[in-house]
């Protein structure tokens, strides 16, 4: 079940081997894989029906959380690709995006807290050295390599890079073509769109940009940024070139607020109605990721199309704590806490459509349904399109 050091594919060989493929010009690297992350705000290692803990023998084993949520689709791609038991975040979300865009840990880039978008939330206990701006437009990142060497770059959702008024404000500055509803900010001012997600009713200061046309209707966050994504993703075909998306979902980061389509799954448990709500906002971000990679496979870009499935921090769920102990036992900690819990996230990566037989599968194959124990983490992402 396991990997291990003595085969040819351990720990992230194979991502960084495509992430160095694809930062050869598509001219001369004709099956250049187009590349998703599909990141979850706050999503932790229990917060899904897959297991990504172990028991003594590697074999996965399920706690009582797993058996709360609902993510089928999470359960297809662990099964269709390989799941990591020991993959690790910054304990807060800002130093986690800076990361996964520049390879670096928040010591190099500086980035250590959450950005605030209108101050400087450095307190008396935050080091004096913290970039508080977050990334400039001269900065190295993933996306401008890519789109460098002929990619279609797309981040849609919650980008959180920089406050009001820095270059890291607008993900476009960073290397991306297109930007769909990222901004300083770090969680929406609504989910709903009949609040237009914080424009016309509810946290004007933390209202999503560029859903215009989704206000006033009877549409979650979730499911409008899944529909601009589809499109993006189209237009990238259509356009005849290879994508990088950085899918961003502000869910399933506070306010916790329910997802009407998945209600009724929840509402006869025993947990609170922030806890209930927590868990409608999982099953969309599972509904996302399903409906992302069919759209996807209806292209007929699965079987050249790579997923990378992470939260960026621990668990942030309403849930009680015990001796510091909640939404990510048995793991210690939650969001915001330097022990397990809080930096120790759900990762998978997976071919869209497995098959072996393609010329880039075959060069660059992913096992299906492993599970590896090695350490990775989001800094992996990114190292070797350098070399």
């Amino acid at each position: 079940m396991r990997y291990k050091n003595n085969i040819k594919l351990t720990s992230f060989t194979f991502l960084l081997l495509l992430l160095a493929a694809s930062c050869a010009s598509p001219k001369e690297e004709k099956a250049a894989p187009n590349i998703i992350i599909f990141l979850v705000d706050d999503m932790g290692l229990m917060d899904t029906s897959v297991p990504f803990l172990t028991d003594a023998n590697g074999n996965p084993k399920k706690y009582p959380l797993n058996n709360y949520y609902r993510t089928p689709n999470m359960e297809k791609l662990a099964e269709q690709g390989i799941r990591f038991t020991n993959f690790y975040a910054h304990s807060v979300c800002s130093p986690s995006r800076t990361s996964i865009l520049t390879g670096q840990n928040s010591a190099r880039h500086g980035v250590t807290n959450w950005i605030n978008s209108e101050s400087n939330n450095r307190t008396k206990f935050g080091p004096k050295n913290w970039n508080w701006k977050g990334l400039a437009k001269e900065n190295v990142t993933l996306p401008r390599i890519l789109q460098k060497a002929g990619y279609k770059t797309i981040h849609v959702g919650k980008a959180h890079f920089g406050p009001l008024n820095s270059d890291a404000e607008n993900p476009l500055n960073l290397g991306f073509d297109v930007n769909i509803a990222g901004s300083s900010i770090g969680h929406p001012g609504s989910y709903y769109a009949k609040d237009g997600f914080g424009h016309i009713a509810g946290n004007k200061s933390r209202a999503v940009p560029d859903l215009e046309k989704y206000h006033g209707k009877d549409i979650f966050l979730t499911e409008a940024l899944t529909l601009e994504a589809n499109l993006a993703i189209s237009k990238a075909k259509k356009e005849g070139k290879p994508f990088f998306l950085n899918m961003a979902h502000y869910a399933v980061h506070a306010p916790f607020q329910s997802d009407p389509r998945f209600a009724d799954n929840y509402k006869d448990s025993d947990k609170s109605k922030k806890a209930q709500a927590y868990a409608t906002l999982i099953e969309g971000i599972d509904k996302s990721l399903g409906d992302i990679l069919q759209h996807v496979r209806d292209l007929g870009l699965g079987e050249n199309t790579l997923v990378l499935f992470l939260g960026d921090n621990g668990s942030d769920a309403p849930l009680p704590i015990v001796n510091g102990y909640s939404s990510s036992s048995p793991l210690k900690g939650k969001k915001g806490n330097h022990w397990e819990g809080g930096m120790r996230v759900p990762f998978i990566a997976s071919w869209v459509t497995p098959n072996k037989n393609t010329p880039l599968q075959e060069k660059l194959p992913i096992a299906q349904n492993k599970v590896q124990e090695q350490i990775g983490s989001i800094l992996d992402f990114f190292q070797h399109c350098l070399k």
